[in-house]
């Protein structure tokens, strides 16, 4: 007799999952075995994601525009990340702070929709929104409103960094699937590839005499949450990260629920789960927020994988250092605790 259950492809999965052991999991009893545990599983994500290029290509910044706002100054830059691929970002300086002294930065990074535009206020006709919006509420114009310098870049595939086809379908359309499908078939991924972005991007920042390299966050939603999490994983300049709508299991969301396929790295399950990864950010600070009708990253997982990551942190002597606030609201940015938190860590 056939169990009806065997035509289920997802009890397949979640069997799968079940009988493969993490060979890197954390298991580490002393904060000796605790730091060689993260140097291992940080190489081996490094390789999972595709790895880096073996040599930096010259950044050759260039600056298209400058604009004042009443309460900053937003400038259009580009940098140079990889050899033949260009970043688009907005820096952004607050002007009710003392530009000739060094600022904590935050490296802001938007998820899926209209891309950079859609966290600094810009509408898709140009003109500048009047409130926050958008499920990512302007989370980078947020962090200026508390005193930050922010660099804001446009992730791979979104906004102004998108292919020809998804160009013409307009705003809010990406070219996630196929550059992702790319990125896996030459044995890399969007993973890597945004991660790289990112670190370029604090490269940029060391040549700005307005940053504090000494107090560099990241933040990002959804996709952006992706990518900030695991760039604070892999890059210990990062002294802060805030995810939002992304932190949560692989087994209960990336798994188990349809995504995007930037969001997957070949065999990472064979080594560890996102808690485990978590724990590369420890000692530095990592904060966590997620609502509660999150249907893509279900709260009781993310509570749950919060609650295995804060084990590695205590291995850390940094429970302080992981912050967690949950909000009654679907897929969106927060951004109340995750300030408050900001203020002490960074």
């Amino acid at each position: 007799m056939h169990n009806q259950q065997h035509l289920d492809t997802l009890t397949f999965s979640h069997q799968l999952y079940d009988e493969m052991p993490r060979e890197l999991e954390f298991r580490a009893t002393t904060i000796v075995e605790a730091e060689e545990w993260q140097q291992v599983l940080r190489e081996k994500l490094i390789e999972l994601v595709g790895g880096f290029p073996p040599t930096q290509c010259d950044l050759q910044p260039e600056t298209l525009e400058i604009r004042e706002f009443e309460t900053y100054i937003r400038e259009t830059v580009l940098f140079q990340s990889r050899p033949n691929m260009t970043t688009y970002g907005y820096f952004l300086t607050p002007t009710h702070i003392d530009i000739s002294k060094p600022n904590a930065t935050i490296l802001c990074l938007a998820g899926h929709g209209r891309g950079l535009d859609d966290i600094v206020g810009i509408e898709e006709d140009g003109s500048m929104r009047e409130e926050f919006g958008g499920y990512q509420n302007d989370f980078a114009l947020q962090c200026l409103a508390h005193g930050y310098t922010v660099l804001a870049i446009e992730q791979f595939g979104f906004g102004h960094r998108r292919d020809a086809v998804s160009r013409e379908r307009g705003g809010g359309s990406s070219s996630c699937q196929p550059s992702a499908g790319a990125a896996l078939l030459l044995g890399q991924t969007m993973v890597g590839w945004r991660v790289y972005d990112a670190m370029r991007a604090y490269d940029y920042l060391a040549t700005r005499s307005e940053v504090d390299m000494n107090r560099l966050g990241i933040m990002g939603i959804s996709g952006g949450g992706t990518t900030s999490f695991f760039t604070t994983a892999i890059d210990q300049r990062v002294r802060a990260a805030v995810i939002s709508g992304y932190f949560n299991t692989f087994k209960d969301s990336i798994l188990s629920i349809s995504h995007c396929i930037d969001n997957y790295i070949p065999n990472v399950l064979q080594y560890a789960e996102m808690y485990d990864i978590a724990g590369l950010i420890a000692p530095r600070a990592l904060f966590v927020e997620s609502g509660t009708e999150d249907t893509i990253f279900p709260i009781a997982a993310t509570r749950a994988s919060v609650e295995r990551a804060k084990t590695i942190f205590k291995h850390f002597n940094a429970e302080d250092k992981l912050g967690f606030e949950v909000f009654e609201a679907g897929h969106s940015f927060y951004g109340v605790g995750a300030f408050e938190f900001l203020k002490q860590v960074l």
